[in-house]
Formats: C-alpha cells, sequence, structure tokens
C-alpha cells in the first residue's frame, strides 16, 4: 500500500513540474506569435479589405446578372413565336403580353418591326407594359410621329450588331420618372432578313437598393456607372443619371488618379487603385458587369481599414492571459479526472454489451429476407440498413395489400438509443395505418399526428411513403421533407418531390401527394442523408455525383446496393462512419402494361402553377416520341388553354382545381381539362378576325385561336357541375 502511495505522489509531482514546464512553453510561445502577429496585421488587413470587397462584388454581380439573365431569357424564349407570327403582324401583341405576363422583372415589352418590311403596316410597334402601382396591363403603339423608334438605340443597335444589346440607362418619363434599361434582339424571318426588334424593358428601382446594401466597411460607399459613365448608382441621389463620373473626376483633388480609375471602368477592366481627396486615402475596387457595360465600385477610406489594428492587438493580449488561466484550469481538471477514467472504461463495456442486444432487436424489426416476395416475378426488391452506432435512427418498411406495394423510408433525427426508439414507433404506426388506408397523403397525415401527440423530446422523422399499384405502374407518394429519391429510366433523374415537412414537428399538417406512371424495367433507388454525406478522413462528403456514378450501370437491385455500400465504404477508409446508412431497390418489371397510358394532373388555380403543367407536357411529349417544335407547340397551346381556365372560370379571390388528363396512345393524344368553376365555353368565343389591327380589335380571343391552330379538335361539354374542354393532336 506505501509503495503505491510513494508511486502515486511521484506521478503526480511528475505531472506537476510537467505542467509548469507546459505553462511556460505556451506563455513563451503567445507572446512570440503576438510579436509576429503585429508585424504582419497590416499585410493581412488589407488583403482582407481585397477580398471583402471582391466577394461583395462578386456576390452583387451575381444577383444583378440574375435579373439580367431573366430578362435575356424571357426574350430569347419567345423569338421562335415572334418569328412564326411575322406572317400574321396583329398576333404580335399577344408575344409581348406572354413576355410581360410570364417574366415578373419585365416592365414591358415591344415588337419593333423594320420599317418596310411589311407593307400592309410600314411602321408597326405593338407595346405591352405595366401600369406602376396597379395590378393589370396596359398596351400602345411606339410608332408615333413623337416617338421616332427606328432611330431608337435600341432598335438600330441589335440590327447592325446582329444580336443582343443592353441600352444605356434612361429615364422613363412616362412611366413614373423610373431608371430603366431595355434589351433587344433582331428577328429575322426565314429567308434571313431582318424584320423586326424583340425588346424587354427591365426597371432598375431595385439596383440602387442591392447597391446601397453593400456594407464592407461602415463608412464605405458604392458606384455604379453605365459604359458611357453615367451615374447610374451613388450616395447622392441628386447626381443619378445629371452627372458622368469623369465629370465629377474633373473636380477632384486627385484628378489624374480618378481619371484612370475612370477611364478603367468604362473600358470593362477590374482592379484597385489608391488615391487622395480632401486629405484622406481611399481604396477603390471596381469590377465589369458583364454583357451589360455597367462597372460597380466600392470606395474604402484608409483609416476603415487599419483602425481596427490596436483593438486587435488589445484583444490579443487579453486572450494570451484567458489561454494561460484555461490551460491552468485544464491541467488541473485532467489531474482530477484521471482517477475515473477506469470507472468509465467499466460502465462503457457494460453499455456496449447492452446496446449490442439492442441492436438486434431493432434489426429484427425490418425486412432482411430479400427477395421478400419470391413468388413473384414482377418485382425485384432489396433493402439494406447500416447503423453508424450500434443502434441507429433510419428505418423502411415494404408489404404487399390488394396487388399494392406499400413501401418507406425514413430518418429519425438524432442517433443511438433515443433514435432507435423513435424509429420503432414509427415503423409500427406506419404498418397500423398502411393497413387500412391507400394515399400515401393520408398515411403520412395519420402518422404525422400520432407522432406529433408523442414527440415531448422534440425529436421529428424525414419520411417517404410509396403506394405502387403492381397492375399498371402507378405510383403513388407523399415526402416529408426526406432525400428525393432517384427513378432510374433511360437516365438518372431526382423524382420530384414537394417540399413537406417531417413527421412529428407541427400537428394537423396538410401534406401533398403526387404522383407517376412506372414502366417496365423502371427502378427506385431511395436512401438517407447518411449516404451522401457519409465522409473520410479529410471530411469530404461522398455526394450525389459519386452516388450517380453508382448507379450508372443497371444492375439487380441487391448488386446495386452492395455496389453501393461497397463504394461508400472504400471512400469512408478508416474514418469514423458519421450518419446512419439506409438504401431501399424497387425495380418494376411488369411487362404487361397496356401501350395507351394515362396521364394525370392536378394544379390550383393560380398562374405560378404554369412551370408544373410544363413539366407535365414535356413527360408526355417525351414518352410519345414527339420532336421538340411539336412539344413547344403543345406547351404553348395547353398554356393558353389552362391560362383561360384560370382566369375566367373561377372568380376573382376564389380558390379553386383544374385537372388536366392525358391519354397516349400510338397515333394520337387526348388532353382533358376539367374544373368545377362557372361554365365556361371558351370554343363558342367568335374567330379572332386578324386582318384588324390591334388598336381595331378587342383583347383576347387569340389564345384559343392559337389552341385551335395548333390542335385538330378542340370541343367543349359541362357535365354534373363540370367544365369539360378536349383537344387531341394527331402524331
Amino acid at each position: 500500500m506505501k509503495m503505491k502511495e510513494a508511486l502515486g505522489n511521484s506521478s503526480i509531482r511528475d505531472f506537476a513540474r510537467g505542467g509548469l514546464m507546459l505553462i511556460l512553453i505556451a506563455a513563451l510561445t503567445l507572446e512570440a506569435t503576438s510579436i509576429i502577429q503585429f508585424y504582419f496585421s497590416q499585410k493581412g488587413i488589407k488583403e482582407e479589405a481585397r477580398l471583402r470587397a471582391e466577394s461583395e462584388m462578386e456576390a452583387t454581380q451575381l444577383k444583378i446578372l440574375d435579373v439580367v439573365d431573366q430578362a435575356e431569357a424571357a426574350v430569347r424564349n419567345s423569338i421562335w413565336i415572334a418569328q412564326w407570327c411575322l406572317d400574321f403582324p396583329d398576333s404580335l401583341p399577344s408575344v409581348t403580353r406572354r413576355i410581360v405576363t410570364d417574366n415578373p422583372v419585365v416592365a414591358g415589352s415591344t415588337v419593333a418591326m423594320v420599317p418596310g418590311y411589311s407593307k400592309r403596316r410600314p411602321l408597326f410597334s405593338p407595346y405591352c407594359h405595366k401600369v406602376p402601382g396597379i395590378d393589370t396591363l396596359c398596351f400602345k403603339s411606339l410608332a408615333t410621329p413623337e416617338y421616332d423608334y427606328p432611330s431608337q438605340s435600341w432598335f438600330t443597335e441589335p440590327l447592325r450588331l446582329g444580336k443582343g444589346y443592353w441600352s444605356e440607362p434612361y429615364v422613363d418619363e412616362g412611366g413614373g420618372e423610373m431608371l430603366m434599361t431595355t434589351y433587344s434582339v433582331p428577328i429575322f424571318d426565314r429567308k434571313g432578313q431582318a424584320a423586326a426588334v424583340l425588346t424587354a424593358d427591365i426597371s432598375l428601382d431595385w439596383l440602387t437598393e442591392l447597391v446601397g446594401g453593400i456594407e464592407v466597411y461602415p463608412n464605405a460607399f458604392n458606384l455604379v456607372i453605365s459604359r458611357e459613365g453615367q451615374l447610374m448608382v451613388c450616395p447622392a441621389e441628386s447626381l443619378v443619371m445629371q452627372r458622368t463620373f469623369m465629370e465629377m473626376a474633373a473636380k477632384a483633388e486627385d484628378t489624374t488618379t480618378i481619371n484612370k480609375l475612370g477611364r478603367s471602368m468604362m473600358s470593362g477592366r477590374s482592379g484597385q487603385i489608391e488615391f487622395k481627396q480632401k486629405g484622406k486615402r481611399y481604396h477603390a475596387f471596381f469590377a465589369p458587369v458583364e454583357r451589360t457595360g455597367w462597372s460597380i465600385s466600392i470606395f474604402i477610406p484608409d483609416s476603415e481599414i487599419y483602425g481596427s489594428i490596436r483593438r486587435i492587438g488589445a484583444f490579443v493580449k487579453l486572450l494570451q492571459i484567458l489561454g494561460i488561466v484555461m490551460l491552468i484550469l485544464i491541467l488541473r481538471a485532467v489531474a482530477k479526472n484521471q482517477m475515473k477514467y477506469k470507472e468509465i472504461a467499466d460502465k462503457k463495456e457494460r453499455i456496449e454489451n447492452e446496446l449490442q442486444i439492442a441492436r438486434g432487436i431493432q434489426m429484427s424489426m425490418i425486412p432482411k429476407t430479400f427477395p421478400p416476395f419470391p413468388e413473384r416475378h414482377d418485382l425485384d426488391i432489396c433493402g439494406i440498413i447500416v447503423p453508424a452506432k450500434e443502434v441507429g435512427g433510419d428505418l423502411y418498411d415494404l408489404f404487399i395489400r390488394d396487388e399494392k406495394l406499400f413501401f418507406c423510408i425514413g430518418d429519425v433525427s438524432g442517433k443511438g438509443v433515443p433514435a432507435a426508439l423513435v424509429m420503432a414507433v414509427t415503423r409500427s404506426i406506419f404498418r397500423n395505418i398502411a393497413a387500412h388506408e391507400d394515399r400515401p397523403e393520408r398515411i403520412v397525415s395519420d402518422m404525422n399526428e400520432s407522432l406529433s401527440d408523442m414527440n415531448e423530446s422534440n425529436m421529428f422523422v424525414t419520411f417517404f411513403c410509396g403506394v405502387l399499384d403492381l397492375t399498371d405502374g402507378h405510383l403513388r407518394y407523399c415526402n416529408a421533407g426526406h432525400n428525393a429519391p432517384l427513378i432510374l429510366t433511360t437516365d438518372k433523374r431526382s423524382l420530384p418531390i414537394f417540399s413537406n415537412l417531417p413527421l412529428g414537428i407541427i400537428s394537423d399538417m396538410e401534406f401533398k401527394g403526387q404522383e407517376r406512371y412506372l414502366c417496365y424495367d423502371d427502378a427506385l433507388f431511395l436512401y438517407t442523408d447518411g449516404v451522401t454525406e457519409a465522409e473520410n478522413s479529410a471530411h469530404e462528403q461522398f455526394g450525389e455525383q459519386r452516388l450517380s456514378d453508382v448507379l450508372s450501370s443497371r444492375r439487380s437491385s441487391i448488386e446495386h446496393l452492395k455496389a453501393m455500400e461497397e463504394a461508400v465504404a472504400a471512400f469512408v477508409g478508416d474514418a469514423e462512419p458519421s450518419d446512419d446508412i439506409t438504401m431501399l431497390s424497387i425495380h418494376y418489371l411488369n411487362d404487361k402494361v397496356p401501350e395507351g397510358l394515362e396521364r394525370h394532373l392536378t394544379l390550383h388555380n393560380d398562374i405560378q402553377q404554369i412551370p408544373r403543367l410544363s413539366a407535365f407536357i414535356d413527360s408526355i411529349a417525351e414518352k410519345a416520341g414527339l420532336d421538340s417544335s411539336l412539344s413547344m407547340s403543345l406547351n404553348l397551346a395547353m398554356e393558353e388553354a389552362v391560362t383561360n381556365v384560370m382566369l375566367y372560370a373561377y372568380p376573382k379571390g376564389t380558390e379553386g382545381d383544374i385537372d388536366v388528363e392525358a391519354y397516349i396512345s400510338p397515333d394520337m393524344l387526348e388532353f382533358t381539362i376539367s374544373d368545377s368553376g362557372m361554365e365556361f365555353d371558351p370554343t363558342a368565343a367568335p374567330e379572332a378576325d386578324t386582318s384588324l389591327g390591334v388598336e381595331d380589335r378587342k383583347i383576347g380571343g387569340l389564345g384559343i385561336h392559337l389552341v385551335r391552330k395548333i390542335m385538330d379538335s378542340v370541343t367543349y361539354n359541362r357535365e354534373n357541375g363540370k367544365n369539360h374542354l378536349s383537344m387531341t393532336k394527331k402524331i
């Protein structure tokens, strides 16, 4: 006993001497660090200022280019219809209306004909624009004696250059004194002759707020100038569009340097320049905005950049003292805790043994025998769970009822025993509800209510539930905050999902369901984020690209899962697993589905839903093997028809649904648009008289005219209180 005490006392003395030596070395190291930091502080702070300014300018450039890209895309996407309407000039106003209506950033648009191109209309420029402060559109003609549009730069420059052109910013005196700019592109007919110029006007009111929001330093200020040097954004608002940068430079103290800065900005270069003004030194950072001819610059006072050096020095001294104090406290705590390590190790060993038993119980709750339905030849299914710890919070489940495959995958927030308990409860609730309910959104909604009622620990579950009709491949599904499954067809892509909340967060939530059809040889690959977020020793993630690469070859379900498990294991290497890994592969092999397939889409009476319709029509066109020209025509006709229903079938302020059904047969496409709104027969509208001028013809009527031109037949009937508009297209 005395020998053990002697050895213990000797160990404590050695630890104390080592601790004092460590504190002395730490103090010397911190002091040396302070000296080096003081030496390099000025250089580092200047570099930081440059990086911050460049980062802010780059971020601002991207935001500006986002608006620019939207305006350019709006014009480019309408070139083909404008070309198509060249033979029918009176249809051109609908092109401008479409651009202004479908693109929030566009304030106005015109199609300006080349003088003399149309013998019937030597000068023709219908203009559609939004009325400021009023949610309405206004049409007028720019072909007036007061406004000689053929001489305007927005008209002449794109024809001269043969490509898109951004005009110099200007103040729109007739549109509320707003700062505007115009993007215009030339339109050529089938013979390559210049026929017209198509434009999109965008307001630049947002530019002042965007550039003014740059806060690199408290007293820094920002400028934006045009290609001709006009001040577009300036701290002194009275100078905007009233002075040029070079005029301001002429009054500056360091005129030579500031003139050089102005020439560099107007020539589209980027860089930095230092100059003096009113006894103060400034650092100017500047960069061009691509395609527009604009240049953005940030001016930072020299005192702003270096004013924090002394404050940093004081903080460093304080941190050094705190570091020494913390090191003493740490050494003291380590000495106290040494005696507790063995007791903790013994407890850990007992807990690990109990967790091994819990893992066996947890794994027995999920399907693990594959194939799970050996008597069926229309399915190839395999699933796997690899917990990061002894037990985990991932789950999957599947069973067949009434010729429907019910399946799910989920991920409980957190890890370990709490997550495992929630996982077991979630799987049991799924089985109980899915035993008598066929709708995935109803299953998910009922599960959310159950989990929300008992969620005192504030844990949640990301969850995906699907019901696959094995007779025809009709897949209905509902997602609750989970990763989008991959659908493996001729190419790999994510299954479209709504962003519903995970389960257990809020009760009385409405979960939206979705649907699509699977064809023979289609496969679904479901996974948890433990796959893509698996990290190696360098803290790199496995990622979606590696996931896609592993799935690039078509294999059986079990081979897919084995290949993925091996790829993740090889990538992670010796690193500790960061999350549970769960995968489920479902391969649909029913080759007796009829050739003629039905597709269905439900939309709300909201113009913002139109992109969903476009994606739906694209999938129909892809299934039917249509070329891009016919696909675009179908998109245009269906958009016009559905937009008419949204605008006229439901009174303003009311909500309703529009059902779009499509039937694909080898030689024909059939579409039916149904709604429960007021009785509205678009086919009753008289044929639009395209011989009349835009000023003489009533607004409206061109939409159904376009639908009739594209579709082979258009019929309407009302039955059981619903409108039904049927259209067919021979292929």
